[in-house]
């Protein structure tokens, strides 16, 4: 299923209109970069989504299995490194729970954690093409 949602930015540096729907938020850069600072940056967005999808998976796990889980906790933390031959991209997602819970179900949601769909998409190949759309006719 395909998933569309339209990024607009006009004239102000560098907020950014995210809109999927009736739902929208912003992005932006932060005032050391020249931005408005009045959104996440195109990183965070990615750690949140990433860290969201996680605890979104996990909490659907521990539902339909009536754990007692009173909170879910994702710090997440991303960093670049380059080598002479490619980057690599770090993506640190450190995990806590409130609740009451086994050691084993902890482990299980760790597992299951890894099984969002955005970790999923993000660990096998992705095709990014882009193209200008002639709006002049």
């Amino acid at each position: 299923m395909a998933q569309e949602v339209q990024v607009t930015i006009e004239e102000e540096n560098y907020t950014t209109k995210v809109a999927y729907g009736d739902l929208s938020i912003l992005a932006d850069e932060p005032l050391d970069l020249g931005g408005q600072n009045k959104g996440l940056t195109p990183t965070q967005l990615l750690l949140a989504s990433i860290g969201s999808c996680k605890v979104i998976t996990m909490r659907m796990y521990a539902n339909r299995k009536n754990w007692e889980v009173k909170k879910i906790n994702i710090q997440l933390s991303s960093e670049v490194v380059n080598s002479d031959l490619q980057q690599t991209t770090y993506i640190r997602c450190h995990i806590s729970f409130e609740g009451n819970l086994a050691e084993d179900q902890i482990k299980r949601l760790y597992i299951i954690a890894d099984k969002c769909p955005i970790h999923k998409m993000l660990h096998n190949p992705i095709v990014i093409e882009s193209n200008v759309i002639d709006t002049t006719k």
